[in-house]
């Protein structure tokens, strides 16, 4: 537990840093895709109406919701795969092939959906809170955490928070198994026959990177429905999953599930790539440290 969320501190600041003003270029282009034609006209906008600390609303949530997910995912990742051990009937210490710890890694964002979902839900509203004042969906927004939090609390009460659970969990489910099969491929194919445990940081970025963008090409359509549910509902009662996803294609187009997807890809590269080069070194110092006692 110690090595999971000291790892995700560092893991979840790592991505926070690097990634935040492309997520919140995601998060924008996917829930208002006719105010912006693409990354850079979204970011150009952004800078000239809200200026530089725009791109960083949200920040305080979003570092919450990656320490929060990550503690949990790393943490229920180790026990997945002794679930997976003990499920294909082999011993606690025999090495899970590529494919099974897809499946472990599936099987954990289960749960770290339940810790992700009330924090992503506070980022994405004040992510696109401006958008929301533009567009007339509200008269006066909230700037900061507290308030967004407060106004959740007394327009839904506490169940308000988990506003587009079925969606989170139809992305992260899916979605941490190509995360995690596209990393534990990248790293066998840069071990190739040598230990994946000896491989440099450049390897691991890169594997770190293939793994992030292998879960956003497979589930982007999925996390648009998701903050379009968790950012409108802010106005009024917003339909779920199957009724938001309908409705987005019949009147904007397939076209629309894919709006912010560059900023996404970038995003998923830097950050995750940094994610799991935190991770593996982490591991390894606390190991060591393990080992000499």
């Amino acid at each position: 537990a110690t090595l999971s969320t000291s790892t995700a501190c560092l893991g979840g600041t790592a991505c926070v840093v690097t990634g935040q003003p492309f997520d919140t270029a995601k998060v924008k282009m996917q829930t208002f895709p006719n105010m912006y034609k693409g990354l850079v006209d979204c970011f150009v906008k952004t800078y000239k109406q809200v200026g530089f600390r725009g791109f960083y609303k949200g920040t305080t949530p979003a570092l919450l919701a990656n320490i929060a997910e990550n503690s949990v995912l790393f943490m229920c990742y180790g026990f997945c795969q002794q679930i997976v051990r003990r499920i294909v009937g082999v011993d606690r210490k025999t090495k899970l092939s590529d494919l099974q710890n897809a499946a472990a890694g599936s099987f954990a964002s289960a749960f770290a959906t339940l810790v992700l979902c009330p924090t992503e839900l506070v980022k994405c509203r004040l992510q696109a809170m401006h958008e929301m004042q533009l567009s007339g969906k509200i008269i006066q927004g909230h700037n900061t955490v507290w308030s967004v939090v407060k106004g959740v609390i007394q327009k839904d009460g506490p169940l308000g928070f988990y506003r587009g659970l079925s969606s989170t969990l139809l992305r992260e489910v899916p979605g941490y198994f190509f995360f995690f099969g596209g990393y534990e491929l990248s790293r066998t194919f840069f071990a190739s026959g040598r230990s994946k445990d000896d491989l440099g940081p450049i390897p691991l970025l890169l594997s770190g990177g293939f793994g992030g963008s292998c879960l956003w090409i497979a589930v982007y359509p999925v996390d648009c429905v998701k903050s379009r549910i968790q950012v409108l509902s802010m106005a009024g009662k917003q339909a779920g999953f199957m009724g938001t996803f309908v409705t987005v294609v019949r009147t904007e187009g397939v076209l629309a599930l894919y709006s912010g997807l560059t900023p996404t890809m970038i995003r998923a590269f830097l950050a995750n790539g940094a994610l799991f080069l935190a991770y593996e070194y982490s591991r390894k110092l606390m190991m060591k440290q393990i080992d000499s006692y």
